[in-house]
C-alpha cells in the first residue's frame, strides 16, 4: 500500500524539515517489507481567499484533486479519534490487509479542514486535544508512521 501525506502549507528549510525527512527516509527503507511504501508528500499553498470557509473549501478541492476515489483518506483533525501507537499501527494494518492500494494522510491549513471532507474520509484521527503548529504535526505524523512500520515488523524501536 502506498502511503502519502497531503499538507496545506510548506515546510521551510530548517530542523523541522530535516527531522521529518529523517523519519520518512526510515519509513521508506523499512516499510516495503511490511507491504507499505511511502510514496509522496504533496504540499499546497494556503488559500488566499477572504474568509475561512472559502479557504477551507479551496484547500479541500486541492486535496480531492490529488487523490483517487479508492484512496483511503485519513484526516488529522482535533475532532478525530485518539489512538495509541499500537492502535494507530493497527489501523494502517487493517487497511493494508483489506487490499487498499493507497492511503493519504491530510493535514489542513491554519483554518483546519473543510467539514465536507469528513464525509469522504475513511478515518479521522487526532494527536491530542491541543492545537499543534503545522510543522509539529508533520513531525508527529512522520514519526508515528515510522513507528507503525516498526510495530508491524516486530522491530524493537517501540518500547512501551
Amino acid at each position: 500500500m502506498q502511503i502519502g501525506i497531503f499538507a496545506v502549507g510548506r515546510l521551510k528549510s530548517g530542523p523541522e524539515k530535516e527531522l521529518v525527512a529523517r523519519y520518512l527516509d526510515r519509513l521508506k527503507k523499512t516499510g516495503k517489507a511490511q507491504g507499505l511504501d511511502f510514496s509522496k508528500v504533496i504540499e499546497v499553498n494556503e488559500s488566499r481567499a477572504g474568509n475561512a470557509a472559502t479557504r477551507k473549501r479551496e484547500e479541500a478541492a486541492s486535496l480531492e484533486n490529488a487523490i483517487s476515489p479508492e484512496t483511503v483518506l485519513v484526516l488529522l483533525d482535533e475532532t478525530g479519534k485518539s489512538f495509541d501507537s499500537v492502535g494507530f499501527a493497527g489501523q494502517i494494518e487493517k487497511f493494508r490487509d483489506a487490499g487498499k492500494r493507497e492511503m493519504m494522510f491530510a493535514i489542513g491549513g491554519a483554518d483546519g479542514l473543510d467539514p465536507a471532507l469528513t464525509t469522504r474520509a475513511d478515518l479521522t484521527i487526532n494527536f491530542g486535544a491541543m492545537t499543534w503548529p503545522h510543522q509539529i504535526v508533520r513531525i508527529l505524523l512522520a514519526e508515528q508512521l515510522y513507528r507503525a512500520v516498526t510495530l508491524l515488523s516486530g522491530h524493537p524501536y517501540h518500547r512501551a
